[in-house]
């Protein structure tokens, strides 16, 4: 139940109605301390369809809620965004490790990614 107000709240906070499926889902980011893969979450949500999980990512995304886990591998994941990411600021600029014994993806937050110039052509 304290997920749930937990969830509850920060969709209040970036101003999102409180719905079945976007409680559903960010109550299995606050449950997982690693990222997770839309498949997981269609996996556990068996009452939602592949395109709500998908809309309510991009909501979430787009709120400054969630963000992409670039681990280097093809599946899409998730991860919760720490408490300085909003709808106009995103910080998530950071590493992204991949365990290759569990297959967890962690989120590195204190090794920053900087910004690299490639040369022309």
């Amino acid at each position: 139940m304290a997920a749930d107000n937990k969830a509850r709240e920060i969709l209040n906070q970036v101003g999102l109605r409180n719905t079945t499926h976007r409680l559903g889902v960010l109550n299995l980011f606050l449950a997982n301390d690693t990222a997770i893969s839309s498949h997981y979450i269609e996996i556990k949500l068996k009452d939602a369809d592949r395109i709500t999980i998908y809309r309510t990512l991009k909501t979430l995304e787009k709120k400054g809620v969630i963000h992409r886990a670039y681990d280097g591998t093809t599946a899409a994941k998730y991860a919760l965004c720490g408490e300085f990411c909003s709808e106009h600021v995103h910080r998530d600029e950071h590493a992204h490790f991949l365990c290759l014994n569990c297959q967890k993806t962690i989120c590195l937050e204190n090794v920053t990614l900087q910004n690299i110039n490639s040369p022309p052509g």
